[in-house]
């Protein structure tokens, strides 16, 4: 299952224009139920008439993170908010907010740990909203260390395996283990970027955190999970709520210019949040560009997505302050921010409320 990694440049995406065939009429009729029948579709602006705006979008180009994006997108939500938003798949988060910084592109879509990182590096960036709720990690055995490693605390002294180190994967794994009482310096933390899962599977590592549809095959496999922070309850447990993690941000500078195209860019992902949560998952699977899911199961997707997506992703997309919070403090808690930074700058609640 292509995560989009180094053959998708920055030159643009190469995506645009290839959705899975999601139909229209089916967004409609679904969208009577989900937004209140047709009175509220009747309510939306009439945007789509008029010469749609061009918006480049940068993403950090994560399977589950572009779900709603892509949806929001086959739907056509962006184009009734009179908006022709062309998605940008980059390396990672941190290369989607440097395009963004550097004025290559007009809005990111990265997790909060990046735009933290940003922001304490000097980035001019503002972020106004959000679309993901929870971290896309799961903490997991082998399966053949299943039935060794039942608990965290059993974690000391084996190896651990993450995307790479600094990230948001290692960071909330030294969480997890400082909160069961185990010193991370006791356990060996092994860096293997996209192959975490064929690592896992093999038992080259003990344990890692890994994320969907990995999980799922491992699960199908024997590996046992310890921690499931896709899981709301899981993530309550361990973390305390919600960890803000998929949002869109804006250059600092052009808020005001801008604020009436963020309102409506707001206004549509709102529109296929929802849809997206309520819709058939056979949809929301059609609406995801065919380069994305080639040369992956499809039937473990849908069933992974169908699984998390009412915990993985909000109901609106006004900014958590409380879920932010949290996310810096586990972050610098973990070592991997240095010190907090100041949130009344960072985060704009103001664009699209409270």
């Amino acid at each position: 299952m292509s995560h989009c990694g180094d053959e998708c440049g920055e030159g643009g995406s190469p995506f645009v224009g290839t959705t899975r065939g999601i139909s229209r009429r089916a967004v409609l009729k679904r969208i009577g139920g989900v937004m209140g029948g047709a009175a509220a579709i009747a309510a939306l602006p009439a945007y789509a008439l008029a010469a749609n705006e061009p918006v480049k979008l940068a993403f950090c180009s994560q399977l589950l993170c572009v779900v709603p994006y892509e949806v929001t997108r086959a739907a056509g939500f962006f184009a009734e908010q009179g908006l022709d938003v062309q998605l940008v798949y980059s390396r990672g988060g941190s290369a989607a907010l440097q395009a963004l910084n550097s004025g290559g592109v007009d809005y990111a879509a990265t997790s909060f740990d990046a735009a933290l990182n940003a922001f304490s590096h000097k980035a001019g960036i503002v972020r106004f909203a959000e679309t993901g709720r929870l971290p896309l990690f799961a903490l997991a055995t082998s399966p053949r260390m299943a039935g060794k490693i039942t608990a965290i605390t059993d974690l000391k002294g084996k190896i651990l395996g993450v995307a790479q180190l600094g990230n948001a994967d290692h960071a909330l794994a030294i969480y997890l283990l400082k909160r069961n009482g185990v010193d991370p310096e006791t356990v060996q933390f092994a860096t293997l970027g996209p192959n975490l899962y064929q690592a896992l599977r093999l038992g080259q590592v003990d344990a890692g955190m890994v994320q969907e549809p990995g999980l799922t095959l491992l699960g199908k496999e024997g590996a046992r999970t310890l921690v499931n922070l896709m899981d709301l309850a899981d993530a309550k447990r361990y973390l305390g709520g919600p960890y803000a993690f998929m949002g869109v941000a804006v250059r600092s500078g052009e808020v005001g210019a801008r604020l009436a195209q963020m309102r409506r860019l707001g206004q549509a992902l709102a529109a296929g949040l929802k849809y997206m949560k309520e819709a058939p998952i056979g949809d929301v699977i059609k609406a995801l560009p065919d380069i994305l899911v080639a040369g992956g199961n499809i039937d473990v997707l849908a069933q992974a997505l169908d699984k998390h997506r009412q915990s993985l992703y909000p109901s609106r997309v006004q900014i958590d302050r409380s879920a932010c919070e949290r996310v810096m403090r586990i972050q610098v808690d973990a070592g991997v921010q240095s010190k907090p930074v100041d949130l009344n700058v960072l985060l704009d609640q103001a664009v699209l409320g409270t």
